[in-house]
């Protein structure tokens, strides 16, 4: 089986997201997306400091992780490219 490259990764992660009603506790994060916990936190800084998420401070213990509007938008882009690459066999 080959290995998710680095777009895989980051759609798996905004797929999990979106599919826990576009907000989710960063360790299940980690387990739906198959990833450890030093992945997950390299990841996730890609994905804040692109704005295609944000972390949410619930209070002094519990935060979230919630897609936004450009994170949405990146799903959306990302599924063409697949279905592109798909439609040719590439």
């Amino acid at each position: 089986m080959a290995r998710r490259t680095r777009l895989d990764v980051l759609n798996d992660m905004l797929t999990a997201i979106q599919k826990a009603q576009g907000q989710i506790k960063p360790t299940h994060l980690m387990y739906k997306a198959n990833l450890s916990h030093k992945l997950l936190s390299g990841y996730l800084a890609d994905l804040i400091s692109r704005d295609l998420v944000r972390e949410i401070q619930k209070d002094k213990l519990h935060k979230q992780i919630e897609i936004t509007e450009k994170g949405r938008d990146f799903l959306i882009q990302f599924r063409k490219i697949k279905e592109f690459q798909d439609s040719f066999g590439l």
